[in-house]
């Protein structure tokens, strides 16, 4: 299934870093679009706006040879070595007081909430025959914090671009969508503002998708998203050290018999994400720094999510597009339906 357009194969005798220009180029524009489009349309996060523009632009007649040909390096550069670095610099967001003072059974509903739509998600993908890793990296975004945790599980199971692409494009829409659809079902479910800040927290994938979602419910509705959105990107670290060692053990004999390198346990990006979760919690850094991070990092995902964006291939999307459709509900349902249950036991 060609989800993924084919590149064009360089010549080898182009030094590796010009081949990326094109590429890396093209996503800042692409970027410096989408925060424009951020700026006008404030209720659409910048990430979200990258991947839409991403996939937008692989479709324009006169744009389709560059993003197949000359752009490709570049591109597959910021979909996966910029996702890394926007990832490690993602556990700046979060601190041991932030998890501490959440509360033991707001963090136990997290558990829940993620183990539930991890696991169904997962096993409902494979029921439905989604090829490739695009059941895991489905289950990884819905679970955890979107297209960055499929960006962390993608890269360390390498998976291939084309999976890591479609699950990136559902997620997302997914996602954009919870933006109108949870704030009109705030007054009907009986939810008071704060109670409504957990459920988005707990329900919705990306940390720029929670604030445009809780921020129409007041600030108390936002402090309590975010508090609880981070304790679910805290579980990033985990979930890619266990994926990775599953995949580690799978590989074992292949890579006795081809001599075919194993990924390591605990994949250094991981290593980085949890040394910036320490930085942060010594309290040293000053706010100048932590906002600077913050702009870095968004920047980088934006890149990245632009990249990935750019390797989606709508009119092949149609062979497996109805079953993606399908999982992608399922799993909106059960994260929505665990999370809100979730919600009414820890605050009752």
């Amino acid at each position: 299934m060609a989800l993924l357009q084919r590149p064009t194969r360089p010549s080898s005798a182009a030094p590796a870093g010009p081949r990326k220009l094109p590429g890396l180029a093209l996503a800042a524009a692409g970027v410096a679009v989408a925060w424009c489009v951020h700026l006008l349309l404030p209720a659409v996060p910048m990430l979200t706006a990258a991947v839409v523009l991403g996939i937008v632009v692989a479709h324009l007649p006169f744009a389709r040879p560059l993003v197949r040909g000359a752009a490709r390096p570049g591109l597959t550069f910021a979909g996966k070595r910029l996702m890394r670095v926007g990832i490690v610099l993602l556990g700046l967001k979060l601190s041991l007081d932030d998890v501490l003072g959440i509360g033991w059974a707001t963090v136990v509903m997290v558990l829940v909430v993620v183990a539930a739509t991890f696991f169904g998600t997962w096993w409902l993908g494979r029921k439905m025959g989604l090829p490739g890793d695009q059941p895991l990296l489905i289950a990884t975004g819905y679970s955890i914090c979107g297209a960055s945790a499929i960006g962390a599980v993608a890269e360390a199971t390498d998976s291939d671009e084309r999976d890591t692409a479609t699950s990136v494009a559902l997620v997302t829409l997914c996602g954009t969508l919870a933006i109108a659809v949870l704030p009109l079902l705030h007054g009907p479910l009986g939810l008071s503002d704060p109670e409504f800040g957990r459920w988005v927290g707990a329900s919705v994938h990306d940390v720029g998708q929670v604030v445009a979602t809780a921020q129409t419910a007041g600030p108390g509705a936002l402090g309590e998203a975010v508090l609880v959105k981070l304790m679910r990107v805290a579980l990033l670290a985990p979930l890619v050290a266990a994926v990775a060692l599953s995949v580690r053990k799978r590989r074992r004999q292949t890579s006795v018999d081809t001599g075919q390198k194993r990924p390591p346990i605990v994949p250094l990006f991981v290593v980085g994400f949890l040394a910036m979760v320490a930085l942060r919690s010594t309290g040293l850094l000053p706010t100048g720094a932590l906002d600077l991070a913050q702009h870095a990092q968004e920047l980088l995902l934006a890149a990245a999510l632009f990249g990935l964006g750019s390797a989606v291939h709508l009119p092949s999307l149609t062979r497996t597009g109805g079953r993606v459709a399908g999982l992608g509900l399922c799993a909106w349902v059960v994260v929505a339906g665990v999370s809100y249950g979730g919600v009414l036991l820890t605050t009752g």
